[in-house]
């Protein structure tokens, strides 16, 4: 939810709480990039973004891992389900705003 904060006034935000319900809202709404926690009910973020990552339809949004799981193997891990980008929390407001702008720029 402080993302959320972080972003409100610069983007159209939506939060899903799961990472199932984040692969629903994904699949109905079509974002411009994703932001994932590793640590999410039901589904983490790592599997999510593999998930997301292996289907055709949404292989190609951005996926940016925010969380506090810095240790080399999450790293890792993410890198390899396919996410673009990974920050460790705290996370400077003008560094994720920078990371999300660079991704949004590519899709141009």
């Amino acid at each position: 939810m402080f993302e959320k904060m972080m972003l409100v006034g610069e983007y159209d935000v939506r939060i899903a709480k799961t990472g199932k319900e984040a692969l629903r809202s994904v699949a109905d709404s079509r974002p411009d990039i994703i932001l994932l926690d590793i640590v999410m009910p039901e589904m983490d973020g790592i599997s999510t973004c593999r998930q997301l990552k292996s289907d055709a339809a949404t292989k190609d949004i951005p996926v940016i891992i925010v969380t506090t799981k810095g240790e080399t193997e999450k790293v890792e891990e993410a890198f390899t389900a396919g996410c673009n980008d990974y920050l460790t929390k705290p996370i400077n407001r003008l560094n994720l705003l920078e990371k999300i702008n660079e991704f949004l720029g590519q899709r141009s």
